[in-house]
């Protein structure tokens, strides 16, 4: 059953990139030259559709919000600015190679994938008893009750325990150790013939300077939310903006994925919205919550369907956050995350402070005190959106006469 659902999804998959080729949506970069792996670009309707997206992003969380302002910051940042936020020393994947198809896998993804298998088996279960029991179904009585469910959900909950015990400790033999109690096989070769796991930086590194040698080693940015920080005083004082406030900005970000699939689900130039918002201490996980639910409800009114999205909380939090989540969408190729919400706690002001020797602090008057803000993060993919509103409006219909046609319904808002 599952294997099916993948070969229907990899088709579906190929459906939109197909079709995303032929008329002008995205294209296979530097194609004439036999492309560059994991790169693409946008054609003349894929440009028009990625601004429209942007545009509907900005006004929603800028121009609609008097506490949220935007910023464009530099790709090149001073390398002391990776140091501070980690991404030097942390910002790694852990990586497993199967000996025998040569391929290599995210060791995290594999484990997800695997706990995806036995979560279609819970909703199998569910969809026949919803069948079976109409309109006298219960689901969550369903839920509690049937021991098929409880014994893949208790098979979850052990892996999922297994495995953020095995992250947070960066035990790299003890992922390695669950892959094989798992016996979970290459997609490729269908061999268990594992290596060890390894870590594996994803920041790309340049030189800045005329003369090698001379130069000094700066990073292309992996992520546009260390431009916000950096900016804090600056935005704060020249707006006089008060707590609580936002920044924004849309900008690339480019990460050296080994493992870069899934057409522009996953490459290593790609484009970010983010926003970062400032609140008191205390008062964060409040804001997480609003923003998990507005945010959710921006991404329900494109009407790309309700049932489409879902949350997933992190099993292990990045160095920066307290509390994390994903907003995820029903893609070709399964629930993937689309936008990820982030308490980032004071973690990246303090960082920045301590490496800059700088105060990044701000005072309030109504508490008669400085202190450094928390922050809570929305970043949403832009590609990642592209693909999701592409995939979502591309669909077959069949006609009263018996015959089929293939139609792009875009929401009105973001069609070119």
């Amino acid at each position: 059953m599952y294997l099916c659902i993948m070969e229907q999804n990899q088709d579906r998959l190929k459906d939109v990139i197909s079709h995303a080729k032929e008329y002008g949506f995205v294209f296979p970069s530097s194609e004439i030259y036999d492309g560059l792996a994991a790169t693409y670009d946008y054609g003349q309707l894929g440009a028009e559709l990625k601004n429209n997206i942007k545009t509907y992003w900005w006004k929603a969380m800028v121009q609609m919000h008097e506490n949220i302002v935007g910023i464009d910051a530099a790709i090149f940042m001073h390398p002391s600015t990776w140091k501070a936020s980690g991404h030097v020393d942390a910002f790694n994947d852990p990586l497993i190679d199967n000996k025998d198809s040569k391929k290599r896998y995210r060791a995290d993804v594999l484990l997800e994938e695997h706990i995806e298998k036995i979560r279609q088996k819970i909703n199998k279960e569910v969809e026949k008893a919803k069948t079976r029991f109409g309109n006298d179904f219960n689901e969550n009585q369903f839920l509690a009750t049937n021991p098929n469910i409880l014994r893949n959900q208790e098979k979850i909950d052990s892996i999922e325990a297994r495995m953020k015990s095995a992250l947070e400790a960066n035990d790299l033999e003890g992922v390695r150790q669950l892959i094989i109690d798992l016996e979970i096989v290459c997609p490729i070769s269908g061999s268990k013939n594992w290596t060890e796991v390894r870590q594996f930086n994803l920041m790309f590194s340049t030189e800045l300077g005329s003369v090698a040698g001379d130069a000094s080693t700066i990073y292309l940015r992996p992520e546009t939310a260390q431009g916000i920080f950096v900016n804090f005083l600056n935005v704060q004082k020249s707006g006089r903006m008060k707590i609580p406030f936002g920044i924004a900005q849309i900008g690339k970000a480019f990460r050296n994925e080994i493992v870069a699939r899934q057409f522009i689900f996953r490459m290593r130039e790609f484009e970010q919205m983010e926003m970062q918002f400032f609140v008191r201490p205390g008062q964060e996980m409040e804001w997480y919550d609003y923003w998990k639910e507005t945010r959710t409800k921006w991404h329900k009114n494109l009407g790309l369907g309700d049932s489409n999205y879902r949350f997933h909380d992190h099993l292990k939090l990045a160095h920066y956050a307290n509390a994390a989540c994903d907003i995820e969408f029903n893609f070709p190729m399964g629930f993937k995350e689309l936008e990820g919400i982030h308490s980032r706690t004071d973690f990246d002001l303090k960082q920045h402070e301590k490496f800059s020797g700088k105060k990044l602090q701000f005072f309030d008057p109504e508490l008669n005190q400085n202190y450094i803000p928390y922050v809570i993060e929305t970043s949403v993919g832009l590609d990642r959106l592209f693909l999701a509103v592409l995939s979502a409006a591309l669909k077959n219909e069949v006609l009263e006469d018996g015959s089929e046609r293939t139609v792009l319904s875009i929401p009105p808002v973001l069609a070119p």
